[in-house]
C-alpha cells in the first residue's frame, strides 16, 4: 500500500467570515448563500448582559451569530454580503 503524499497542496478550511446581530439579517445571509451555492455553518452565541448592556448596537438585541464558510468561497460571499444590515465581516489572515 502506498502512503498518501500531501506535500504542497493547500486544503480549503473552514473560517470565521462574519457576525449576525439580527434573526432578519441572518436569514437573507442563508437564502444569499443558498442561492449562490456557498457552504456555510452558524454559532449561535447568546450575548452576555454586559455586552448588552454596554454593547454598540441601538437595537440591544440579544443574538449574535457567527457564520463559518470555506475559505475558498470568501471572496465571493464578500461581494454578496457588502452593504447588508447588521452583518460584520471578520478580518481573514491570508497565508502565504
Amino acid at each position: 500500500m502506498t502512503p498518501l503524499v500531501f506535500d504542497d497542496q493547500r486544503f480549503n478550511r473552514e473560517v470565521s467570515f462574519c457576525r449576525v446581530y439580527s434573526m432578519t439579517s441572518k436569514e437573507k445571509l442563508e437564502k444569499l448563500f443558498l442561492q449562490n451555492r456557498i457552504s456555510y455553518f452558524i454559532e449561535w452565541q447568546d450575548r452576555s448582559f454586559v455586552s448588552r448592556l454596554f454593547g454598540s448596537d441601538k437595537k440591544k438585541e440579544k443574538n449574535m451569530f457567527t457564520i463559518r464558510i470555506n475559505e475558498a468561497d470568501v471572496e465571493r460571499a464578500t461581494a454578496l454580503v457588502s452593504g447588508m444590515e447588521s452583518v460584520k465581516l471578520k478580518k481573514i489572515k491570508e497565508d502565504s
